[in-house]
């Protein structure tokens, strides 16, 4: 909204400015016919009334050429606003991009949703979906959530006895993994016959489900994002 009305004043502006220049020729056309006598231009000799009309030619192109360097610094304007507003959209464009990588954003595409469960035999740990979380970014994952808790980098996945959390947020069985990417890639990763996390784990007789999707929709982290550490570098 802000773009819009700062092109609305540039344009006014600019109009405003093509009316002066108009009106000025207007007027300076205005202003030699009525200075000037009919009477004299009859009476004047051939030599002198060429004189005169090289004189009133001259302004003529001078007007002209003012009200050319016009229109051209009007044509500079638009070029100049139109450049503007690709550079506003490729702004617009990387900010939205890193807030999706950021987690700030609900994001929605193709990939994989993971189920684990615990059952009498075999209680899943923190330790697994570490494993698993650090595997789906090993094969690409560009957005991950467990439970609907977006994880990112920095988020913590710990266990206190049978409770875990994920980034300060309770979770528990059973485990729904959502990782957005290139589905196949993904499901071939996990699946590798005696190193995928689901070849390996279903061996040893983990409860786990597969499945595709094309648009699986992961939520916005919803902590508080801080830079403790880092700062930028002084250039």
């Amino acid at each position: 909204m802000k773009k819009e009305k700062k092109n609305q004043i540039v344009m006014t502006v600019i109009i405003g400015a093509v009316c002066v220049v108009f009106f000025a020729v207007m007027f300076m056309q205005f202003k030699t016919i009525e200075e000037t006598d009919i009477t004299a231009i009859e009476n004047m000799r051939e030599v002198d009334l060429r004189t005169a009309i090289s004189e009133w030619k001259g302004k003529y192109e001078d007007t002209q050429k003012k009200l050319e360097a016009n229109q051209k610094s009007v044509k500079e304007y638009q070029e100049t606003i139109a450049k503007n507003g690709e550079a506003s959209e490729l702004v617009d464009k990387d900010l939205a991009e890193s807030n999706m990588l950021l987690g700030k954003t609900d994001v929605v595409g193709e990939g994989i949703v993971i189920t684990l469960a615990n059952t009498q035999d075999y209680t899943i740990t923190y330790s697994h979906l570490l494993e698993l979380i650090n595997e789906l970014r090993y094969a690409g994952a560009e957005a991950i959530s467990i439970n609907d808790a977006r994880i990112l980098t920095t988020t913590e996945i710990i266990q206190v006895d049978s409770r875990m959390q994920a980034g300060g947020q309770r979770i528990a069985s059973p485990y729904v993994i959502k990782a957005i990417g290139n589905q196949t890639y993904l499901s071939s990763t996990l699946s590798l016959k005696d190193s995928g996390f689901i070849d390996r784990y279903k061996a040893s007789g983990m409860d786990i489900k597969l499945e595709k999707g094309n648009n699986i929709k992961i939520l916005k982290y919803n902590g508080d994002l801080k830079v403790k550490y880092m700062k930028e570098v002084e250039k």
